[in-house]
C-alpha cells in the first residue's frame, strides 16, 4: 500500500469463493481517497473465503481472504491468509484495552478503537465525531483530525472527558468545510431533454477536494511570460538521441519539474504545509504533476526527492507515472506526500490559467502552453525584434502565508531557471 497509506475501501472483489486464481491475478479493487488499484495474489489457489464485504473499509495488516493453495487436501492444509500490505517505517499503535464504555452500535476498526481509548474518548464523545468513510465510518483520519482540532482549542460538540494527548501533526486545515456532495445545490429545472449524469467516485472526491481548498485558503495569483527559446531550441537538438538511446521521449514535463525543484530550494517557504496557526517547513521536495485521466478525471501522482533527481531521472519517472495513470495502475502510495504541485495547461493549448491549490501545499504552478511572438530583444547594438519561444507561468499561492513579495519572487525564479537554459548542456 505504501507509507503513506493507513487503510483502504474494497469496491470489488473479482474473484468470488470457489473460483481459482493464478499467482499475481487481480483478486480484488481497492480504493484509498485518491486512487484506485487492483490487488493481486500472492500465491496460486483457490479462493476459500472473503472477510471484507464490497464498501468495507480495511486497515493495513487486516487479512482480507483467505486462499487454499494447490496440491494439499482440505484435512491437512491451512489456508494462505490474503493479508494487505505492512507499511514500513510507520508507527504502529500497540493494542490496547479497550474500555467497556466504548460504542456499541455504531461500527468503528480496532485502530479507531485504539486511538480512541489511548486518548480518552469516551463512546458518547466518539459517536459525535463525523465520518468520512463507508456509510458514515470514522476513519483514522477522522479521529485525528478531531483530536487536532480539540487541541487548537477548536469549537467541538462533545464535552471533554480526560486529558488530551497530542497526536501527530495532521497537515489538513481546520475547520473542514461541508464536503461538496453534501453541501445545498442551487436551485434548478431540469428539462426532459436533460441529461442527468451521476458523478463517479473519483469525481465526488475531487469535488469536495477543491471546495474545500477553496473555503480553506485565500487564493491569489501571479503571472510572469518566460522566454524559453533556449529551452525549446535544446529538447529539439536532443530529443532524437535521447529517445534512441533511452528508448522513451523527453518532454517539457520534467524540464519544468527540474525549474521548480530548483526555485523550491531557493525560497523553502513555499514548499510549506499549514496546521491551525503552525508554519510545517518541508524537508523534503516531492512535486505532484497533475495528469488527465481517459476518464476525464483528474490525478496528481508524486515524483519523491525531486531536487535528488537527475534531468534523466525525472523523465523516466514523469514518463512512468503518466504511463502508469492513464492505464490506471497507480499504486496507492504514488499520489502521497506531495509538498508542491504542477500543472501542465499548456497540453491543451491554454495559454494561462489560475489552478486551485492541492491542500495541504500552499501553491500550485501551471504552465502554459509555448507560442512563437515577436518580442523585443536587447542586444550589445540596440534593441531589435525577433520571433522567441514565449510561454506564461501561472502562480496560484495560499495569501494567509505566502505573500505576494514572495510569490512573485519565486515564479520569477522558476522562469529564470527556464529563460536561462544551457544550449550546451548534455543529457
Amino acid at each position: 500500500m505504501g507509507e503513506s497509506v493507513s487503510e483502504a475501501t474494497v469496491v470489488k472483489w473479482l474473484k468470488q469463493p470457489g473460483d481459482h486464481i493464478e499467482e499475481d491475478e487481480a483478486v480484488l479493487e481497492i480504493a484509498t481517497d485518491k486512487v484506485d488499484s487492483d490487488v493481486p495474489s500472492p500465491v496460486a489457489g483457490t479462493l476459500k473465503e472473503q472477510l471484507f464485504p464490497e464498501n468495507a473499509v480495511a486497515q493495513v495488516g487486516d487479512i482480507i481472504a483467505t486462499i487454499e493453495v494447490e496440491g494439499e487436501t482440505t484435512e491437512n492444509t491451512s489456508a494462505e491468509p490474503f493479508i494487505a500490505a505492512e507499511i514500513p517505517g510507520v508507527d504502529q499503535l500497540e493494542p490496547v484495552e479497550e474500555p467497556d464504555n466504548l460504542p456499541q452500535g455504531r461500527f468503528y476498526s480496532p485502530l479507531v478503537r485504539n486511538i480512541a481509548a489511548e486518548e480518552g474518548i469516551s463512546a458518547e464523545e466518539l459517536d459525535t465525531i463525523p465520518g468520512t468513510g463507508s456509510e458514515g465510518r470514522v476513519t483514522k483520519q477522522d479521529i485525528l483530525d478531531y483530536l487536532a482540532a480539540k487541541k487548537a482549542g477548536s469549537s467541538v460538540s462533545a464535552p471533554e472527558t480526560g486529558p488530551v494527548v497530542t497526536p501527530a501533526l495532521k497537515e489538513e486545515p481546520a475547520p473542514v468545510p461541508e464536503p461538496a456532495s453534501q453541501a445545498p445545490s442551487a436551485t434548478f429545472a431540469v428539462s426532459p431533454q436533460d441529461e442527468i449524469i451521476e458523478m463517479d467516485r473519483m469525481r465526488k472526491l475531487i469535488a469536495d477536494h477543491m471546495v474545500r481548498s477553496v473555503h480553506t485558503s485565500p487564493h491569489v495569483c501571479s503571472f510572469v511570460e518566460a522566454d524559453v527559446t533556449n529551452l525549446v531550441n535544446w529538447r529539439n537538438k536532443v530529443k532524437t538521441a535521447y529517445e534512441k538511446r533511452e528508448g522513451e521521449k523527453i518532454t517539457f514535463t520534467p524540464i519544468f519539474i527540474e525549474a521548480v525543484s530548483k526555485a523550491l530550494k531557493d525560497f523553502p517557504m513555499v514548499n510549506i504545509s499549514v496546521n491551525g496557526t503552525q508554519i510545517i517547513k518541508k524537508r523534503n521536495i516531492n512535486i505532484g504533476m497533475a495528469t488527465a485521466l481517459p476518464s476525464g478525471n483528474l490525478i496528481v501522482p508524486v515524483i519523491k526527492n525531486a531536487d535528488q533527481l537527475s534531468l534523466v531521472g525525472l523523465s523516466k519517472a514523469v514518463n512512468d507515472l503518466a504511463n502508469r495513470a492513464r492505464n490506471n495502475r497507480l499504486r496507492p502510495d504514488d499520489t502521497q506526500d506531495g509538498t508542491f504541485t504542477l500543472t501542465n495547461i499548456g497540453a491543451f493549448g491554454n495559454i494561462m490559467g489560475t489552478p486551485i491549490i492541492n491542500q495541504p501545499q500552499v501553491a500550485i504552478l501551471a504552465v502554459g502552453t509555448i507560442t512563437k511572438k515577436p518580442a523585443v530583444i536587447e542586444t550589445e547594438f540596440g534593441d531589435m525584434i525577433g520571433i522567441r519561444h514565449m510561454m506564461y507561468l501561472s502562480l496560484s499561492y495560499d495569501h494567509r502565508v505566502v505573500d505576494g513579495a514572495l510569490g512573485g519572487r519565486f515564479v520569477k525564479r522558476v522562469a529564470d531557471y527556464l529563460e536561462n537554459w544551457d544550449m550546451n548542456r548534455e543529457i
